[in-house]
């Protein structure tokens, strides 16, 4: 799916997110970093199928506008604390907000930028906002469990595929689909008619996080704008990790002592001998059909679909 295409939806986005940013506000020290880190770009799928779903569900995509910058500004924040935790010294190419404002600047900026995306959200219409904030703090509250396993995973020798597929579904797929429920409500349909849009931006995010792991991997890293290998770099229980360890689990482990860039040299090599990358996207593309699966739970009446099964081959064909 070509960038063109999200114009429709990114544009006016993209025109609202400026338009409420808080570059102007004292202090400087907080609101500067802020500020630089939301500027660094990126895709924005997320508002973008928020504002899509609304107009798939009859309603003007301004209606949904206060619950698209709320999620956008909720993914920054954490994209922000996650980088702390992981020690991140990139993000889209630049310097993490922590990494060049420092990490107290990190923690606050992350705060304040949680928020503002409450603030954004009571923008929404009134007749939804009980739903919306009933699942968006269901939604934060997954978030934060997901990260919390991420990172349980790491000091554990040994991790499930079925547990990473889990942790993956609360860390990354709760908040694409509730984007989507979040249009859907804008647009006044009840949590049960928004569910199949909920289902299939679970699952979706399922196979984009796939994806993802695939390209810190073996993705071009002037395109990714991170570190190659990344992953393995901070020992990260990816499921190609968890799949090497399962079948190569000695040689896996011979690894460990080597320098950082020999030791994701020889794991990237061992994923390839393993045919982990085209395995890898075989689970990717199996959960994009539960996505698919799932648009036929809407009801009848609803809008053309072709923007979603477009949006689903868009996230899983991308190189960045």
């Amino acid at each position: 799916m070509a960038e063109l295409k999200f114009d429709r939806w990114r544009l006016p986005f993209e025109e609202a997110l400026h338009a409420h940013n808080l570059a102007s506000l004292q202090p400087s020290g907080l609101y500067e970093p802020i500020d630089y880190f939301m500027n660094l770009g990126g895709k924005r799928l997320r508002p973008v199928v928020c504002l899509a779903a609304a107009e798939q569900c009859g309603a003007p995509l301004n209606q949904a506008m206060g619950a698209a910058l709320a999620i956008e500004w909720f993914h920054n924040f954490s994209l922000v604390h996650d980088d702390i935790m992981d020690k991140a010294p990139l993000r889209r190419g630049q310097p993490t907000l922590h990494e060049r404002n420092g990490l107290a600047a990190g923690v606050l900026c992350g705060d304040r930028m949680l928020v503002q995306a409450y603030m954004f959200l009571s923008k929404s219409p009134e007749s939804a906002l009980p739903n919306l904030l009933n699942r968006f703090n269901q939604t934060a509250a997954e978030v934060c469990d997901g990260q919390q396993m991420d990172m349980d995973f790491e000091q554990r020798s040994r991790v499930s595929p079925k547990e990473y597929i889990e942790m993956i579904r609360l860390k990354t797929a709760v908040l694409l689909g509730f984007a989507l429920e979040a249009g859907a409500l804008c647009a006044g349909w009840s949590t049960q008619q928004a569910e199949p849009l909920y289902r299939f931006g679970e699952q979706l995010g399922i196979a984009f996080q796939i994806k993802d792991d695939w390209l810190d991997a073996f993705g071009d890293a002037k395109q990714t704008g991170k570190q190659a290998g990344g992953d393995v770099l901070a020992r990260k229980k990816t499921w190609l990790w968890i799949q090497a360890q399962q079948q190569a689990g000695e040689r896996l482990a011979e690894f460990d002592a080597l320098a950082d860039a020999e030791r994701v040299k020889r794991s990237l090599d061992l994923f390839r001998e393993l045919d982990l990358p085209a395995r890898s996207m075989e689970l990717a593309l199996h959960h994009k059909k539960n996505a698919l699966d799932s648009l036929a739970g809407l009801p009848q009446g609803t809008g053309k679909t072709q923007f979603f099964q477009e949006f689903a081959s868009y996230l899983l064909g991308r190189e960045h």
